[in-house]
């Protein structure tokens, strides 16, 4: 991922340096399981972890010789250990250190993003309670539909996003599982403890049964979580967008002293912000359909994931990484505007308690087929004529057979919409 969409702490776990110390770790924890077992000589797990190093650029060199990354590192390794180093290695293959430490990297990964998430909810249950009785229209199709408050919209995504830290848990324990099973994973050439000491001390659990190759299933499962995490963060942006339009203008992204909007129209203020997690989520969707491509290998193994891999990996807990931070720091210095709630809600003169007569007028006798046309036809003259709701009622007969005026009155009161907002909050919130 490029350095703009980039976190240094998530960066980290994919540089160079990160993953061969861990492809390090493995070896090492895997001399002291043989040495355990008696396999290998006493004491040479400790003479090797002793001298064990590697030279980036030296295994940068050998791999442009020998066009094999993990021989380019053993080599690397061997040349600091000496003559112990024919212990490394031994009985393993490749994608034994490979799989187990893209594991380790994805755990890593996993736990720098559920701390964004705790940080993510932790703001969002701030500002929800903040704007816990903020009225304002809610919209199906865009259009006008009946109120809701601004800060019930945030507790929605609270809610959906507490349920994306369970999946992502899941989806960590999943992942974090490793291998040291050897060429087709029979353990032909070591034993199953082996696995299990190494995994044990990665803070992994050994997998059940591999190939050469853990299956990518698991993968798959992952990088399908991480596309639905953005996918909740997008929607909130999706929705910060719409309501930052002139024509809304209900909240508004910060924008910061000195902060230019266009370089050709001064007046700007975009919510460029919500736009960059909008686009950032389609490459996480892109990344979940590879990795989902990546299950079917053939055999025992290729290494057509391999390739695909090295970039989604990387990029995509990178990228949901920083999606995460950016979005709670959206929300967190959101600006909201009442006052154009309010005037939002007042421009449709009163339309939107049309649900209210409807129900009013059958609990009176009315049919609901007669009831909704009554309604209905107040309702289009306020879309046609800008009459207003309330006086359009009353001036129909057909609807004051049924209601008064002071009843018409009663049912047209906004508060009528608040009346649950404190149950849903105590059954979101009941933490």
């Amino acid at each position: 991922m490029i350095p703009r969409y980039s976190r240094s702490e998530m960066a980290r776990i994919w540089e160079p340096e990160n993953k061969f110390q861990i492809w390090l770790e493995i070896e090492l924890l895997a001399l002291e399981a043989l040495e355990e077992a008696s396999v290998v000589p006493k004491d040479v797990s400790k003479k090797v972890r002793a001298k064990a190093k590697f030279n980036i650029e030296r295994i940068d060199q050998l791999e442009r010789e020998l066009k094999h990354d993990v021989i380019a590192f053993l080599t690397s390794v061997s040349e600091f250990v000496g003559p112990e180093a024919r212990y490394i290695h031994r009985g393993f293959t490749s994608s034994d250190i490979l799989d187990t430490a893209l594991a380790v990297q994805l755990t890593q990964a996993s736990d720098l993003l559920l701390a964004g998430i705790d940080r993510l909810l932790s703001v969002l249950k701030l500002r929800a309670h903040e704007f816990k009785n903020t009225l304002t229209i809610g919209r199906s199709h865009g259009i006008h539909g009946e109120p809701v408050t601004f800060g019930w919209k945030l507790a929605q995504w609270y809610e959906e996003m507490k349920r994306n830290r369970g999946r992502l848990e899941d989806a960590r324990e999943t992942i974090a599982v490793g291998m040291l099973s050897g060429a087709m994973g029979t353990f032909a050439h070591t034993d199953l403890q082996i696995e299990e000491y190494v995994c044990a001390k990665l803070g992994l659990k050994a997998d059940p049964i591999t190939t050469q190759v853990i299956s990518r299933d698991r993968h798959a499962y992952y990088f399908q979580v991480l596309s639905l995490v953005g996918s909740t963060i997008e929607k909130m942006a999706v929705e910060i967008r719409h309501l930052q339009r002139t024509e809304v203008l209900e909240v508004e992204e910060y924008f910061s002293p000195g902060q230019k909007g266009s370089s050709a129209m001064p007046h700007k203020r975009n919510p460029v912000l919500s736009e960059n997690v909008t686009g950032l989520a389609r490459l996480l969707r892109g990344y979940a359909l590879t990795a989902i491509e990546n299950v079917p290998l053939w055999h025992e193994r290729d290494i057509s994931h391999s390739s695909a891999e090295r970039v989604i990996a990387p990029d995509a807990t990178i990228a949901l990484d920083f999606m995460i931070h950016r979005m709670a720091g959206i929300i967190e210095k959101l600006v909201v505007y009442p006052q154009n709630m309010k005037k939002n809600l007042d421009s449709m003169k009163g339309m939107f308690f049309s649900q209210r007569i409807l129900i009013a007028l059958t609990d009176k006798g009315c049919s609901r087929e007669d009831a909704y046309r009554l309604v209905q036809t107040n309702a289009m003259k306020v879309w046609d004529e800008g009459a207003d709701f309330a006086q359009s009622l009353k001036s129909d007969s057909k609807i004051m057979r049924h209601l008064s005026s002071s009843e018409i009155d009663e049912l047209l009161d906004i508060n009528h919409y608040l009346r649950n907002i404190d149950a849903i909050f105590n059954r979101v919130f009941k933490e």
